[in-house]
């Protein structure tokens, strides 16, 4: 059996993140954000708004679409699934996710999600 070694970088406590907020961090030289919903559940996004190329998408707002956490760019309002990064506004865009861990209140961010 071949082991994989997975790198994972701590960011940050998980309680200096606000609730329905986030935080913007730097992993591997990508920009990333790091989201905590109302439920405490925490997410990592890339911090690049696509529409935009802005680096902002941890100054947005944080909230659910249905049943979906999503955060909703600060630039042009697109709301993107804190789970999967897909864009709810344009099926045709998504920003890159990230595996996330809290391993002793810390956060940790993983490698980027494959999408199929």
């Amino acid at each position: 059996m071949t082991t994989v070694a997975v790198s994972l970088t701590p960011v940050c406590a998980a309680d200096a993140i606000p609730l329905e907020g986030g935080v913007a961090a730097l992993v591997d030289g990508a920009a990333v954000a790091v989201f905590r919903s109302f439920d405490g559940s925490v997410f990592a996004l890339s911090n690049v708004d696509p529409f935009s190329g802005a680096s902002v998408l941890s100054r947005g707002i944080v909230g659910t679409r249905g049943d979906a956490p999503v955060v909703s760019s600060p630039m042009y309002k697109q709301a993107f699934d804190l789970r999967t990064g897909a864009c709810l506004d344009d099926a045709a865009v998504r920003v890159t996710a990230y595996d996330v861990t809290v391993v002793d209140g810390v956060v940790h961010v993983g490698p980027a999600r494959v999408v199929s």
